[in-house]
């Protein structure tokens, strides 16, 4: 369980004296232990589930990304070196996502099945593509990448 490789990892991080690593890590079991408190762990066990760990990681990630946009906007070279490097840590526990490319095949293939199906496919159809395009690569692809193949498919009418 991914719950018990972080546990363990903040051990090795403690003796490997790697500050940025154990605070990004303690970070994290800090969220899973509020998660565990509200009573989202299955029963019986004090570990959560790896979706519930992973939602988790990707939630901060992305919190991580913000913030760095943000200190860059604002010019802090500093902090936002430190929000990569923990950014890069948090990476290193997601899994790797769809290429947009291969993202995009798949968008046309279902678009093209809709149609033959008979479904009218305009740009009001979108967000009911992408809906149904998250639901199948759940965790394997970005949605923003999704949405945007969407898009572009649906604005330069490459839909046959």
């Amino acid at each position: 369980m991914l719950h018990q490789t972080i546990k363990e990892q903040i051990k090795e991080a403690l003796r490997a004296k790697d500050t940025i690593r154990l605070d990004v890590l303690r970070s994290l079991n800090a969220l899973f232990l509020n998660e565990v408190i509200a009573g989202n762990a299955p029963a019986g066990t004090e570990f959560l589930t790896d979706e519930t760990v992973l939602a988790i990681i990707k939630r901060s990630a992305k919190q991580h990304r913000d913030s760095i946009e943000q200190f860059q906007k604002g010019g802090r070279a500093d902090l936002v070196a430190k929000e990569q490097a923990e950014l890069v840590i948090l990476d290193s526990f997601l899994p790797t996502l769809m290429p947009r490319d291969q993202v995009h095949i798949i968008a046309q293939s279902r678009i093209d099945k809709m149609k033959s199906e008979g479904a009218t496919i305009d740009a009001k159809s979108s967000g009911k593509i992408v809906g149904m395009l998250m639901k199948e690569l759940a965790g394997k692809a970005d949605g923003a990448d999704v949405k945007a193949v969407v898009e572009e498919i649906l604005s330069k009418n490459i839909v046959k």
